[in-house]
């Protein structure tokens, strides 16, 4: 099934660039590359931002909201996903599996780009890969790309570079800040793609992660963001087929598998000398999973939240 994420998403920028001041995002045309829409490097961003750029990395795949939640008995926003497509909105254009890195610029990219570049080895595994004359991708960076990178990426999905549109937004921002923290499902996602289970199983997918403070600065957005995943974050999956490998699996999904869980997530990446390939993979997911069998009606649940680490990470 072609998804058409890219031109999805095409529509997606056509609403922000149609108001960006309404978003206090800035559009930028880029001599001899394409349309850059920048989230929060130079500019503010806001909430309705953020839910913009959580939209463009699923290709409006997902339903992304703030909800009102709480943490430790303090009233707490949380952002909510929703997707009846978890497979195409996650892995296919959500997960940040591209590493853009030009000269001497570097961002972690995401959205429908990558599903036309399909590098990656999900790709090939899970058999998908689009065509599409225009591409979309969103770069998690604290300074805005340059041609280069817009030639980069048009050598690499076929097109032409001024039919590259990329949104970025530093972690350190509104906007950057919630687009990763839209990121529960996604992590869920990865992680049973990654122990080897059969994504194309999941049917629908829920999650909710607490939005941490916006941080002064990118290390301590990292720290902010992956707690609030890792220690707050609760995913139900709508799964079908048998029971015995769903029980097999729960208890495999949670971060708390991870001999790395149990510190805020800044002392982890500091232990591992900010090296994100040092960190026991196991880690990246959410701290709860719920997985309802559609076939049989049998619940399994696996994980817990940890309101102490987050207070603790977040200095409440």
């Amino acid at each position: 099934m072609n998804y058409e994420l890219n031109d999805v998403a095409a529509d997606i920028v056509a609403d922000i660039t149609d108001h960006p001041a309404d978003f206090r995002v800035a559009e930028h045309e880029i001599p001899g590359g394409g349309l850059l829409l920048d989230f929060g490097v130079e500019t503010e961003g806001g909430l309705e931002a953020g839910a913009m750029l959580a939209g463009l990395c699923v290709a409006g795949l997902a339903d992304i909201s703030t909800q009102p939640g709480e943490l430790d008995g303090m009233v707490w926003p949380y952002v909510a996903v929703a997707t009846d497509y978890p497979v195409a909105a996650c892995l296919f254009s959500q997960y940040a599996g591209w590493k853009i890195n030009v000269g001497k610029y570097f961002a972690m990219g995401s959205g429908p780009m990558r599903s036309v570049a399909a590098s990656e080895e999900l790709f090939d595994k899970l058999w998908y890969r689009e065509e599409a004359e225009q591409v979309v991708g969103v770069l998690e960076a604290a300074t805005l790309p340059g041609r280069e990178v817009f030639e980069y990426i048009a050598e690499k999905t076929g097109v032409a570079p001024d039919d590259v549109t990329l949104a970025v937004a530093p972690t350190s921002s509104i906007a950057g800040n919630y687009q990763v923290v839209a990121r529960s499902v996604e992590t869920a996602m990865h992680k049973l793609y990654e122990l080897g289970f059969d994504v194309n199983r999941v049917r629908s997918a829920m999650g909710v992660a607490p939005l941490p403070p916006v941080a002064n600065n990118d290390l301590q957005g990292i720290g902010f963001t992956n707690d609030a995943i890792l220690y707050g974050g609760r995913v139900t999956l709508w799964v079908n087929g048998d029971d015995e490998t769903l029980a097999a699996i729960a208890p495999q999904i949670p971060s708390c598998s991870s001999a790395a869980y149990g510190r805020p997530f800044q002392e982890i990446f500091e232990a591992a000398g900010r090296n994100f390939y040092d960190i026991d993979p196991l880690l990246f997911s959410p701290a709860e999973v719920v997985l309802q069998n559609m076939d049989t009606g049998r619940i399994h649940r696996a994980g817990r939240v940890d309101p102490q680490i987050l207070k603790r990470s977040f200095g409440l």
